[in-house]
């Protein structure tokens, strides 16, 4: 369970984002089963796999939430399926949690 673990640091969970079925054409875009990582604030792509901007725009936004913790009742607790926006791909993504890892953010005092 992600939680406050001080002032200095917190937990976040990593995530895979991952394409669990396709309707339409993605000839070339992706196919089921592609998926990409997040680790921390990076986003980690397995070795040869792209990825399209358009379905990445419909993910971004909603990675940050998916890494916090939520309640339990909470949909950003379950697996979040998204749809890529583009209509003649009509992609489902699925955003699920895969681990957990403590971030100690650098503060402006740290010269960063």
């Amino acid at each position: 369970m992600a939680k406050i673990s001080s002032e200095t640091e917190f937990t976040v969970y990593d995530l895979r984002v991952e394409c669990v079925e396709i309707n339409g054409d993605a000839e070339g875009s992706y196919d089921v089963g592609d998926y990409f990582e997040v680790h921390g604030e990076n986003l980690v792509f397995p070795e040869k796999q792209t990825f399209p901007i358009y379905a990445l725009s419909a993910l971004i936004p909603l990675l940050p939430a998916k890494q916090r913790e939520s309640d339990s009742n909470d949909w950003m607790s379950t697996p979040v399926k998204v749809t890529d926006p583009d209509p003649d791909v009509d992609g489902t993504f699925e955003i699920s949690r895969i681990g957990e890892r403590t971030v100690t953010p650098k503060s402006a005092s740290d010269g960063e």
